[in-house]
């Protein structure tokens, strides 16, 4: 097959690197597993088009993307639209759809085991036609992304740690919010101070990724309106892996879900797969079952 590989030399462990040589070790891999692979370093403003560009090329039959989760997540949307199998290479810092594909997060076990992978079909989701692969979230999800947005950090470690500040600077303030919530089993009116929505429900591990990725259901995570320690509790829960025993997190899983936000104020935000959007008045969530084409991996690697 032919792999053309966009790689966010901006992004992750790949900034780091020396990509050159990189890349004509991973050519040659393939190379030995009968692909052909093209690598194609681009800077992040340049990430968005340049896997369009790839998703969109009939000479291309798989586009590998390479990069943190936000390329990742940009990679899948492109891929649903098209069509056009995607493999991950988990070259971030916390590479959840990566983990959530069961994908080695050493580069070169990465790349072997997708270079010895099958394409599979999996669940992708959208929020209003937006596409993600790990969650959509508002409330306390999102006011901690935005506070660790103003944050410095270099990698996991950090990134783990300027985590834990915003858990702690988002406590002191908890959000609560009214919001309508209409699924398949009705409709019900809430004071929260959290939602989120993941592209099928977690798993049990300590980090919060997809059990599994073809169940054709939406996991539906809501952290009831509380004060400011009782929210310290929940952040830390969930930085600790064990938020499935707090009892302010109510669950469901639904194929469907429309969000209303009868008091929204202006300049509110949503996130999607780590990324802050404008949050919208009314938000329908969706899953479409096995619209995305990956590469599972494979081989010894996997």
């Amino acid at each position: 097959m032919r792999f053309l590989a966009i790689l966010n030399k901006d992004g992750g462990t790949l900034r780091s690197m020396d990509l050159d040589a990189f890349c004509r070790q991973a050519e040659a891999l393939f190379a030995e597993e009968g692909h052909h692979l093209v690598c194609r370093k681009v800077g992040a403003d340049a990430v968005e088009a340049a896997l369009d560009e790839v998703a969109n090329d009939p000479e291309v039959d798989v586009m590998l993307a390479g990069g943190g989760d936000g390329t990742i997540s940009a990679a899948a949307a492109a891929a649903y639209r098209s069509g056009k199998p995607l493999a991950v290479l988990p070259a971030g810092t916390m590479n959840l759809f990566a983990r959530a594909l069961d994908m080695p997060l050493e580069l070169d076990q990465a790349l072997a085991s997708i270079a010895r992978g099958t394409i599979e079909t999996i669940d992708i989701a959208t929020a209003n036609g937006r596409p993600f692969v790990h969650q959509f979230g508002v409330g306390i999800h999102a006011r901690l992304v935005k506070i660790r947005n103003e944050m410095t950090y270099r990698d996991r470690a950090g990134k783990m740690l300027a985590n834990l500040r915003a858990i702690i600077a988002a406590a002191i303030d908890p959000p609560r919010f009214e919001v309508e919530m209409v699924s398949p089993d009705g409709a019900r009116k809430q004071t929260v101070s959290g939602i989120a929505v993941s592209n099928n429900p977690l798993g049990d591990g300590p980090i919060p990724v997809a059990g599994r990725l073809d169940s054709g259901l939406l996991g539906v995570y809501v952290a009831a309106g509380t004060s400011s320690r009782d929210l310290f509790a929940l952040g830390l829960d969930v930085f600790i892996g064990r938020w499935r025993d707090n009892a302010l997190v109510s669950e469901a899983e639904v194929p469907e879900l429309v969000l209303r936000f009868p008091k929204k104020k202006r300049g509110n935000h949503a996130v999607v797969d780590g990324e802050l959007i404008r949050l919208e008045p009314s938000v329908t969530l969706k899953i479409h079952p096995r619209a995305l084409a990956v590469v599972r991996p494979g081989g010894e690697a996997a």
